[in-house]
């Protein structure tokens, strides 16, 4: 059995990444507007996470991506606070520990990069997520910061790396 490695996207991985974004969207029941299921760069998440100071990783199971998430600069926003972005992880992901791992390894190049903060913004009802960000570190905030433009995600929280 392979094991189970958190790496870098890969060109090859825009499709299967898309798809578990999409299928994870569409699982949670989530607005396909105003949240990521409508932005375009899901479809090419490799190139948008190939600029300075932003990664995109995947869960890679012998194979198959069964999870993703990444790190950029927050947009529209004027300070040193980057976005946990896109993290998303298939049934087959789930219940593994696999969650934490995504996080420590995305909040690690976080700090590599020099960001002094993190910022997400979800949905009310991610409850287990929401449970992961908060043992993360993150806490809630009562306003969203900078503009992604995903204004159907109505929770904001933060973390001081």
């Amino acid at each position: 059995m392979q094991e189970v490695v958190i790496r870098e996207i890969r060109p090859a991985d825009n499709e299967e990444v898309a798809r578990v974004v999409r299928e994870v969207l569409v699982e949670m029941g989530v607005p396909k507007v105003g949240t990521a299921y409508a932005d375009a760069a899901l479809d090419r998440m490799y190139e948008t996470y190939d600029v300075p100071r932003a990664t995109y990783f995947v869960i890679d199971d012998g194979g198959k991506i069964i999870g993703c998430a990444g790190v950029a600069q927050l947009e529209n926003y004027d300070g040193n606070v980057c976005e946990l972005q896109k993290m998303y992880f298939l049934k087959a992901a789930r219940g593994r520990g696999l969650g934490a791992k995504m996080m420590d390894t995305c909040l690690e190049r976080a700090r590599e990069f020099g960001f002094e903060k993190c910022y997400l913004e979800t949905m009310p009802y991610m409850e287990d997520a929401q449970k992961l960000y908060k043992r993360s570190g993150f806490e809630y905030i009562d306003a969203p910061m900078g503009n992604t433009g995903h204004y159907s995600c109505p929770v904001w929280m933060l973390k001081t790396l």
